[in-house]
């Protein structure tokens, strides 16, 4: 039956950039590619004193600031990552579509 499409919904990374929208996606990927970075920075200092995972905190605040009252554990300080990421993400969508919409004008 070509010409006609039973499931005619988008592909995911099409739902995924319309909902959320690009400008977020690329914050969240940033976020993505600075923790493999601190991660791998962290695993190969050999000195102990790699001070690599300071930046994914930076990166992802005020949102991964949680992580100060959250109990001390590993997994903790990762889920505070993705806290941060996806608060500030949500925050960077909802500006962009405010900012695509723009302001109506006089003859409205």
């Amino acid at each position: 039956m070509t010409g006609t499409d039973g499931d005619s919904r988008p592909s995911l990374p099409r739902r995924l950039r319309d909902r959320v929208g690009l400008v977020a996606l690329a914050y969240l990927g940033l976020c993505a590619a600075v923790l493999v970075w601190a991660v791998v920075a962290s695993v190969t200092d050999d000195s102990g004193e790699a001070m690599a995972l300071v930046f994914p905190l930076l990166v992802t605040a005020p949102g991964s600031l949680v992580v100060l009252v959250l109990p001390e554990h590993g997994s903790m300080f990762f889920a505070s990552l993705v806290i941060g990421a996806a608060v500030n993400a949500a925050i960077i969508s909802w500006c962009t579509s405010v900012l695509r919409r723009g302001r109506p004008g006089p003859e409205s």
